[in-house]
């Protein structure tokens, strides 16, 4: 099939476009300057400038592609890892391509008749934080969120329900790690981890789900073909506290262990959504994107992620 990928050069785009080539696709890659252009085609595919805000350059660039299936992997997420106190201001640019970003290549997917559209969305603290440690796709995301991020689960549920009533598939990714993310190699958690600025807060006890970059890149190429309309967690099969992968990850890169801090002393530095990150959120069952998208994580647990396949 001929594939449009926006957003071909971030991080999942980039490990998209090859996966796609070997399988035969025919791939198009969006990026916001012809300086990619070489990095594209030296992977298989064909660039297009084109501007996700930009309703005429989205339309634009999806009319000349002509694409059978359009996988919307825009954001723009680095730099967002230290500052929990002003998260939405973090996210801000995220949130625009979430929500007009996605209007917009709606729109134009509608216009150019494209059969199949998958967005990337995430999961992890969105999800309700009562109840028990891990949520299904039929468990509500959080009816109260944390005051810092409030635009951005607002941006999360509009790529979802504008997705899912187009008839397309939301890939909700759980926090990504690996060559070339903020948990990998030269990233900015590994440097606050090494630096012990990032410690365990209270009991640690919020339990996040992780995904190797490659398995986010493996479960869009899948849903290229399977899965009906809807949103599936694409995770590994460990979720797990705070208390129990920071000092791991730690260990992984060689740092000393995370200090111990009580909320109260981390309120002020990280504010009530750091907090929250720390010691109330839930994980995510991946066992829909098994049963229904035929995904397997290639890397199973972080536990042997941190140690391998950081990069």
């Amino acid at each position: 099939m001929r594939v449009l990928i926006a957003g071909a050069t971030g991080a999942v785009g980039s490990k998209l476009v090859p996966l796609l080539v070997a399988a035969g696709h025919e791939v198009v890659g969006t990026t916001r300057s012809e300086a990619h252009f070489g990095e594209l085609e030296r992977a298989g595919a064909t660039g297009a400038v084109m501007d996700g805000l930009d309703a005429a350059s989205v339309r634009r660039a999806v009319l000349h592609a002509r694409p059978d299936v359009i996988i919307h992997q825009l954001t723009a997420l680095k730099g967002q890892v230290g500052d929990m106190k002003h998260f939405d201001e973090g996210f801000a640019g995220t949130n625009a391509l979430r929500t007009r970003g996605t209007d917009n290549l709606l729109a134009a997917a509608a216009e150019a008749g494209v059969g199949r559209f998958i967005a990337q969305s995430y999961t992890g603290w969105p999800n309700q934080r009562t109840g028990g440690p891990v949520k299904t796709e039929e468990d509500p995301l959080d009816p109260n969120p944390t005051k810092a991020s409030r635009e951005t689960l607002a941006g999360i549920r509009h790529v979802e329900q504008r997705t899912t009533d187009a008839g397309g598939l939301a890939l909700r990714y759980g926090n990504l790690y690996g060559p070339g993310n903020a948990i990998g190699r030269g990233g900015e958690l590994v440097d606050m981890v090494k630096a012990r600025k990032l410690p365990v807060v209270g009991g640690g006890t919020g339990v996040w789900s992780f995904c190797h970059i490659d398995d986010a890149a493996s479960s869009a190429a899948a849903a290229i073909t399977r899965g009906a309309p809807g949103v599936y967690n694409i995770v590994d099969d460990d979720p797990a506290p705070v208390s129990v992968w920071l000092p791991e990850f730690a260990r992984a890169i060689g740092a000393k262990p995370p200090l111990r801090i009580p909320a109260w002393m981390a309120r002020p530095l990280i504010g009530e959504h750091g907090v929250s990150m720390m010691t109330q959120i839930r994980g995510s069952s991946n066992a829909k994107a098994k049963r229904e998208l035929g995904w397997e994580p290639a890397w199973p647990s972080w536990r042997e992620g941190f140690r391998r396949g950081l990069g």
